[in-house]
């Protein structure tokens, strides 16, 4: 008589969202949402795009079929350069704010206000799974 699988270990506990945020950062973000209705976070880790999160309304950048959604935060999807998951793949990354101008393109976390990434290294199967490619567009 065979033997059901055992389920792998670990495999029955909640596993940790790799996307966090404080409550400055999610209060920034429903203020962006009234505004521009959706907004997402793409953190590309290069040296002349910088390497805070970059937040833009939605449909101001194209998500590419090899970038990685590491998770969501209020309601906002944080997508990740792949050249960058060997670095982030193990990692939780919280967002919060700081003063300061924001870089390049991305929204303000408010006036004179940005976001920032915070990070903890964990084992990636204590994190929840990874997303690959573009988001499903809703039909109009």
């Amino acid at each position: 008589m065979a033997s059901a699988a055992s389920p792998p270990a670990g495999a029955d506990r909640p596993r940790a969202d790799r996307v966090r945020a404080t409550p400055a950062a999610l209060a920034a973000i429903a203020r962006l949402r009234a505004e521009h209705e959706d907004v997402l976070f793409y953190l590309s880790g290069g040296c002349c795009d910088g390497s805070l999160p970059m937040c833009f309304a939605d449909g101001d950048l194209v998500v590419g079929d090899l970038d990685v959604e590491l998770g969501s935060v209020g309601g906002c999807p944080l997508f990740l350069d792949p050249r960058q998951l060997a670095v982030w793949q193990d990692t939780q990354v919280t967002l919060d704010v700081a003063d300061g101008e924001p870089e390049g393109f991305s929204l303000p976390a408010g006036p004179g206000q940005h976001f920032v990434a915070q990070s903890r290294v964990c084992p990636s199967d204590e994190l929840t799974p990874l997303l690959r490619g573009p988001r499903p567009r809703p039909a109009a």
